[in-house]
């Protein structure tokens, strides 16, 4: 959990309707790279925490016989069933309302658990020590990301590249310099090295597997805004009575950067981080107990 920092509900808040139309999705070989690092045969179990509207458990249905995804928001978890009833996977899938440090919640236990860039919002030892449990013998717990530090030109390219840098300014403009998440300030940023914290909580070290994007993406003005929308710190209720004025801002910005509101871009590629569940036999050998 960020330093300095304290969860609450509204973190998201209004947030849900312009994830999956916003948010880039991540490399579409994703589904088969897991699939072929775990060796799944369609008869596992996945819990994918932190869902948001099913990015993730989605991509991954049709590589298990379950799926179950938890997160905090009423809305997110509405838009991952309306998604799960449009692609006719309803029936194997399961969404709960719940933070993932009130897991396991009788749940039972998985093949493969997932964070989607959700984990540093979370008590993450508290977490960590719980999903170690709930993974079966030989699982795999996932962290899910966008890989940092990439750099993926729009050269060639027929629009001009989304103006990333001009938005962050204009929403520090309406909403000040410190960037906000949900009633509070994240004065530190949010946390990373989840190597050494799920080392210290029963794990070992992590295998790292990247699947590469760069494929050419065009957006528009209105999946632009709706990027935007979906970010914690820009989330629709911050602005307040302020909204409609930074929305007619944003679009100014937008129109005056592409005159016909569109847009190129390139997909990041997906860094996924995975550390297994050793058997019982190969766990706490000579070091006694896990700490809790």
């Amino acid at each position: 959990m960020p330093e300095g920092w304290q969860w609450d509900e509204t973190l998201f808040l209004g947030s849900a309707p312009y994830y999956r139309r916003g948010r880039l999705p991540y490399a579409p070989g994703l589904a088969d790279a897991v699939a072929g690092e775990l060796a799944l045969d369609r008869r596992g179990r996945l819990l994918d925490v932190g869902c948001g509207p099913g990015t993730v458990a989605l991509d991954l249905v049709h590589r298990f016989a379950e799926v179950v995804g938890v997160d905090p928001d009423a809305g997110m978890l509405a838009e991952a069933r309306r998604e799960a009833a449009a692609r006719d996977v309803a029936d194997r899938t399961r969404w709960v309302r719940a933070r993932a440090e009130e897991l396991p919640l009788d749940l039972g236990t998985f093949t493969a658990v997932t964070f989607g860039q959700s984990f540093h919002w979370m008590d993450r030892d508290r977490v960590a020590r719980t999903v170690l449990d709930m993974l079966e013998p030989g699982g795999a717990f996932l962290r899910i990301a966008d890989l940092k530090g990439e750099r993926l030109g729009t050269e060639g390219l027929p629009y001009p590249a989304v103006p990333y840098a001009a938005i962050e300014r204009l929403i520090t403009d309406h909403l000040g310099p410190g960037r906000r998440a949900g009633q509070g300030v994240l004065r530190h940023g949010t946390p990373g090295d989840e190597a050494t914290v799920l080392a210290r909580n029963g794990y070992g070290p992590p295998r790292r597997l990247v699947v590469r994007g760069g494929e050419p993406l065009e957006r528009d003005s209105d999946t632009v805004a709706a990027w935007v929308f979906s970010l914690s710190y820009a989330a629709p209720h911050l602005f307040g009575d302020r909204l409609a004025d930074f929305t007619a801002d944003l679009d100014r910005l937008l129109a005056k950067t592409s005159r016909d509101r569109r847009f190129s871009e390139r997909l990041p590629s997906t860094e996924v981080l995975l550390w297994r569940k050793a058997p019982p036999s190969h766990r706490h050998r000579g070091s006694g107990d896990r700490p809790r």
